[in-house]
């Protein structure tokens, strides 16, 4: 038997070269840098104009730099391109060589079929971080308009290319479990919609659901006495969202927002990252009648509203266990492709190729 480690890189480095010889390789590298470029150029004409007509209207722009707005919304573009271009190249790793004749040849060899699965696994992953690295240049722009911390760079790529990893593995488990290859792919596609998209929609469905009752206060002015009257309110029902907050633990985009530390202008916080992170993390925080409340006296309301800074010292963090389930997903479908793809086979379905 080949050293693990050995036999491992020799079926990545195989799988890459067979990558780089192809023209789709270069295409999809060129639409992404492009639509990169795009995204970038437009951030850059926004915030321009955006300075701009404040500087006419003598509005004095006390905010940071552009620069942390447009990084977060890069690294959410990488993220969403990336996200939609793994599952591609990842989901026919193993029944895409079952389907040419080729996995029959290479299983007669030393290589185990760990070795044979993980190999492909990590092409499949080191193909998905060369589109990060495409957008490199994009984010020193980024970097070179200032205000973007070192701590944002460093974990934002980190959770980014562990997503991407998460995703190029789920891709090759199921190119191992499922038969056809375009099946296999079409399946990876409809598992990272179910955690971007799908997270979505059962928070917004759950807290539909489980609605609460709140009573809440009102108070009218009163023409004849010339004095704020305290009535006694109405009962309402209220979307109980935070009840099911943990849907969106296992979100990429959520678990990419709340990893990252976040930096305030003020009590704001000066990204993307940081926005996303307050509205989930205020999903955490129980129901306030106040919010609701109906005043007719002209009180100011929501005195004591917490601000986003308030909020997030006041919730917890969850991206390590949208994560931790990421990670547990990814390598059952591994360890269930190594399963499957081990020779000799005791039994076969119909019609599968065994050479």
């Amino acid at each position: 038997m080949i050293g693990f480690w050995r036999g491992l890189w020799l079926i990545a480095s195989i799988e890459l070269r067979q990558r780089v010889r192809g023209v789709a390789w270069y295409v999809l590298l060129g639409v992404f840098v492009l639509l990169l470029l795009i995204v970038t150029v437009l951030l850059g004409i926004t915030f321009a104009l955006t300075d701009s007509a404040a500087a006419e209207a003598g509005v004095a722009d006390d905010s940071s730099s552009a620069g942390p707005a447009i990084f977060s919304t890069i690294i959410y573009f990488a993220l969403l391109l990336g996200t939609l271009v793994a599952p591609a190249l990842s989901g026919n790793a193993i029944n895409g060589d079952r389907d040419s004749g080729t996995l029959a040849t290479t299983q007669v060899t030393l290589i185990t079929t760990a070795q044979l699965v993980l190999g492909k696994f990590l092409a499949a992953w080191l193909t998905a971080l060369a589109f990060l690295g495409v957008a490199v240049p994009f984010l020193l722009v980024a970097q070179i308009l200032g205000g973007v911390p070192g701590s944002t760079i460093g974990v934002s790529i980190l959770v980014l290319a562990a997503e991407l990893g998460i995703v190029s593995a789920i891709g090759v488990g199921l190119s191992g479990i499922i038969r056809r290859p375009l099946f296999s792919v079409v399946v990876t596609y409809l598992i990272v919609a179910a955690l971007s998209v799908g997270t979505l929609i059962g928070f917004s469905l759950g807290g539909i659901v489980l609605q609460t009752r709140v009573n809440v206060p009102a108070s009218s002015y009163d023409d004849g006495s010339g004095t704020c009257q305290v009535e006694a309110g109405y009962t309402m029902s209220a979307p109980g969202f935070d009840k099911v907050w943990w849907m969106l633990a296992a979100n990429p985009y959520v678990v990419l927002a709340d990893a990252v530390p976040t930096h305030f202008n003020g009590n704001e916080p000066d990204d993307l990252f940081g926005f996303i992170k307050v509205g989930v993390r205020s999903a955490q925080l129980p129901i306030d009648p106040a919010s609701y409340s109906y005043d007719d006296c002209g009180t100011p309301r929501n005195n004591d509203r917490p601000t986003s800074r308030d909020i997030i010292d006041r919730t917890v963090p969850s991206w390590f266990v949208g994560l931790l389930l990421q990670l547990v997903v990814a390598a059952a479908l591994l360890l269930g492709a190594t399963r499957l793809t081990r020779a000799p086979s005791g039994r076969l379905a119909a019609g599968s190729r065994i050479a």
